[in-house]
């Protein structure tokens, strides 16, 4: 049987575990450079970004010893947007580029994410056949040392992105006379965010980009919204922009200090473009967007559609569908007009495009109410925990009372060791008991194992 080691969002977990080691690395390197070796293209490039985390510069060499064993020539960038990657793989027309990071998740904890030469996420086949690759005998893969690949350090990576970015907007753009405060989560744009928003002209204050290896996310960035929230406010700026560690997530936080998740730059951009007649189709959405999305939608005769939760899953769902915009209530947000996955400064630019004559923050964004929700993280030791005969009784009770007053969701994480229950309804009363009702059992179930 073959191991999986691909979840929702590439591989993921806690560094000198079982996946996110030195050993591993080298492993997962040799399988994704024989794959794509394998497929005789006269180049044989692989590019390689990472995050701020430690262990990056650890893994890192241990990833490259692997793609160079199997004959691969490799560039690598250091830190860098995962986006920034993807569009670098692409420009430079290399086999296949990786990503290192755990994105939004703590400094123990590490990763990768895989693109193919189109930019693009892999697919689920391709995955499965590197599986099938890194869980065979090492020594057939081992190329002849006449052909192992080279490594080369490029250090121009940012100004690359930035320049890529920029293309996509009018050149007169600029962003002269606002005042922007950025945080970077001590992560991935640490460096190259700041750079593009002075670049164009801004005042920019700048929080979380000071990393030093392990305070990436840690009370900072998208998923801790608070600290944007303050920094806006005490820097008396015209919009606050918040990304996660690897800055494909994004949050925004208007003059007036309220916080603008994913849902609702959604629903900004979609109307937005509708107007400008550059949306195609519809909207994706996941089965975690607020059910007050998609009555707006609906209102405003938009088309919405939801896929699995997970940004690969909205960028197969837009293809199929042929639709430009998608993304998820987290800050994770597809412009296919322009990129092939989440990019939080490319969805900020597009923000202060809109911007660009006067607009307030505030004024940009387009209020649809949202249902409350409310969503639960408990952490376990086995996910599969939601399948036990009691989990299963708790849910079904749960969605009993909750049935024709709103909707409820149960799923297993696709990144991180914790089950996430999410609840919505006009009855906040419900919310909490329904909720409650499947945290209680999961916790008293985790208590026994």
């Amino acid at each position: 049987m073959i191991k999986k080691y691909f979840g929702t969002d590439g591989i993921r977990g806690k560094v000198n575990g079982d996946k996110i080691n030195g050993y591993m690395f080298f492993k997962f390197g040799l399988a994704a450079g024989t794959y794509f070796k394998n497929q005789k293209k006269n180049k044989q490039i692989a590019i390689i970004a990472k995050d701020t985390r430690l262990s990056g510069y650890t893994l890192e060499p241990a990833l490259v010893s692997g793609l160079t064993s199997a004959g691969m020539h490799v560039f690598t960038f250091g830190p860098l947007p995962t986006n920034g990657l993807a569009m670098l793989t692409k420009k430079m027309k290399a086999n296949m580029g990786i990503m290192i990071t755990a994105s939004h998740n703590p400094y123990y904890d590490n990763g990768l994410k895989l693109f193919g030469p189109d930019g693009l996420k892999l697919s689920d086949k391709i995955e499965k056949k590197i599986e099938k690759l890194i869980d065979s005998k090492i020594s057939k893969k081992l190329s002849n040392p006449k052909i192992l690949g080279r490594v080369k350090r490029l250090e121009n990576g940012s100004n690359k992105y930035i320049e890529i970015l920029k293309t996509n907007f009018p050149k007169q753009f600029n962003l002269r006379g606002l005042k922007i405060t950025i945080d970077c989560a001590n992560g991935a744009a640490y460096k190259v965010g700041p750079q593009l928003l002075r670049s164009l002209g801004a005042i920019v204050y700048e929080i979380g980009t000071s990393p030093n290896g392990f305070n990436i996310n840690k009370r900072c960035g998208s998923t801790f919204p608070n600290k944007i929230k303050y920094h806006t406010k005490k820097n008396k700026s015209h919009i606050g922009v918040s990304l996660d560690g690897d800055a494909d997530r994004i949050i925004i936080c208007d003059e007036k200090g309220n916080i603008i998740d994913g849902d609702k730059i959604i629903a900004m951009l979609a109307s937005r473009w509708k107007r400008k007649k550059i949306l195609k189709g519809g909207v994706v959405g996941t089965l975690m967007s607020n059910y007050g999305l998609q009555k707006y939608f609906s209102k405003n005769k938009i088309k919405f559609i939801r896929s699995k939760v997970g940004d690969r899953y909205v960028k197969e769902a837009m293809q199929k569908s042929k639709f430009n915009l998608g993304g998820e209530q987290s800050g994770h947000i597809i412009l296919g007009k322009f990129a092939t996955t989440g990019d939080g400064l490319l969805v900020a630019l597009e923000i202060l495009f809109s911007m660009r004559k006067g607009k307030k923050a505030s004024e940009v964004f387009e209020n649809f109410i949202p249902t409350p929700q409310l969503l639960e993280n408990v952490e376990v030791k086995d996910k599969s925990i939601i399948n036990n005969v009691k989990c299963k009784n708790a849910i079904k009770k749960a969605n009993s009372l909750i049935k024709g007053k709103g909707r409820m969701l149960v799923r297993k994480s696709g990144t991180e060791p914790v089950v996430r229950i999410m609840c919505e309804s006009e009855d906040t009363t419900m919310l909490s008991k329904c909720v409650n009702t499947v945290k209680k059992s999961i916790i008293k179930l985790e208590n026994k194992i």
